[in-house]
């Protein structure tokens, strides 16, 4: 089964005096991008989740957030003095800056500082973390599979339309088999009074030579290989899909060579029904590239 890069889960709980909660986000990326907002007094714990994440993963931007909180928040909410003692200097340089231009600034408050970002810890530095981290990294698991289960139903219907553009592709591919086996009395037939006019007009030209060029011209815009490689492509395709995991790349991969088969039978179709199909081609091709971003 394939894995959508797409996916959220989220989670709450309680430890003792604490209570938490997460949310784990994703969205499609070239590569395995891993962010995590972590509070740093849960010594060891971003380790953790992100080796977690990356044994479990291989592709996406992958956001992680968690809130801890105590129960009694008056009682775990420390002062971070050294954010304080910032906050003080930046404020003692901003009013002598003030005053230096004649400005006068409103008399600052506690309050004001203190409701400033990182100004109050939640948790005591003195505080074992240890018990908590633990729980958090047991509860993380369930999390991950609700994650995952979200990506695998994701990948699954991306599958499904998958599936169904390949069934596309495929019938395309066979009109267009139609078309050039049809057009292939017309081709002759064309060939064969060009062939007759250059011999009229040109004096002296060696016949076998000007065939030997016709010949030449008529296998360039034969498109059986096109045809042949496009139902390769679909059969390889059909392949990974069934394979399941982290085949997006390949399938990526796949898409740009069936674009290029497309690209090469709309310029040598020189017929009008055989460079619609192409066009329909070339217009089912790109709609599946785009699904394919998304799979893992």
């Amino acid at each position: 089964m394939i894995r959508s890069m797409t996916g959220f889960a989220s989670g709450k709980g309680e430890f003792g005096a604490h209570s938490w909660s997460w949310e784990l986000r994703s969205v499609n990326g070239k590569g395995l991008d891993l962010r995590l907002r972590v509070p740093d007094w849960l010594n060891g714990l971003e380790t953790a989740l992100r080796a977690n994440l990356s044994k479990a993963l291989s592709r996406g931007n992958v956001t992680l957030t968690l809130r801890v909180v105590r129960k009694d928040e008056a009682g775990a909410l420390t002062l971070n003095r050294q954010a304080l003692a910032a906050a003080l200097d930046a404020l003692a340089e901003t009013e002598t800056l003030a005053l230096n231009r004649g400005i006068s600034l409103a008399p600052s408050r506690a309050s004001d500082l203190l409701a400033l970002r990182g100004m109050m810890d939640a948790g005591s530095e003195d505080e074992d973390s240890s018990p908590l981290v633990e729980r958090l990294k047991a509860e993380f698991g369930p999390l991950v599979r609700a994650f995952l289960d979200m990506r695998e139903a994701e990948g699954e219907a991306l599958a499904n339309v998958l599936h169904a553009q390949l069934d596309l592709v495929e019938a395309l591919a066979g009109q267009a088999a139609e078309l050039a086996e049809n057009r292939k009395i017309q081709m002759a037939e064309t060939l064969k009074a060009n062939l007759a006019r250059v011999l009229d007009n040109t004096d002296g030209a060696d016949p076998d030579r000007v065939a030997q060029e016709l010949a030449l011209i008529a296998v360039k815009a034969d498109i059986t290989e096109e045809i042949d490689r496009l139902t390769a492509h679909v059969a390889a395709a059909r392949k990974l899909l069934q394979q399941g995991g982290p085949v997006g790349r390949k399938l990526d991969f796949l898409m740009q060579e069936f674009n290029r088969e497309a690209n090469t039978l709309c310029s040598k179709s020189q017929n009008a029904d055989l460079t619609t199909v192409g066009l329909e081609l070339k217009a089912v091709i790109d709609q599946m590239r785009e699904q394919v971003q998304n799979v893992e």
